[in-house]
């Protein structure tokens, strides 16, 4: 079953997206964008984790042929850290620990900064 949640910046009183694919499971969070040609530019993946943590929302670029833009969230909905990832490179890992990895297309990130708060609805 595909879950789909709005993401918006309470900061900025914007909708960052309408409909993001809300990813739990291994092989979502695995696989990610990986194998894809391109990314359109309502397009996101948000990848939930049960806690905060550096280690467990890091991300890979690997088999991803384009840049990604990518938000991490903590827990308590705070943006904690952001980066245009490029393509192949080997490890992102957020400066503080997230409970959400959101990657989107880059242009996006001009929607968001760090400290910023976002809600999933």
């Amino acid at each position: 079953m595909t879950t789909w949640r709005q993401i918006k910046n309470t900061s900025r009183d914007k909708v960052l997206i309408e409909q993001a694919h809300w990813g739990t499971g291994f092989w979502t969070k695995f696989k990610g964008f990986m194998f894809r040609q391109s990314i359109a530019a309502e397009e996101a993946l948000v990848f939930v984790h049960k806690r905060d943590n550096r280690i467990n929302t890091a991300i890979h670029m690997f088999f991803v042929p384009f840049a990604l833009g990518v938000v991490w969230v903590n827990g308590q909905g705070k943006v904690v850290d952001l980066v245009e990832a490029q393509p192949w490179r080997p490890s992102y890992t957020p400066k503080e620990p997230a409970s959400y990895v959101i990657e989107l297309h880059p242009d996006k990130l001009n929607h968001v900064q760090i400290g910023d708060q976002l809600v999933f609805t």
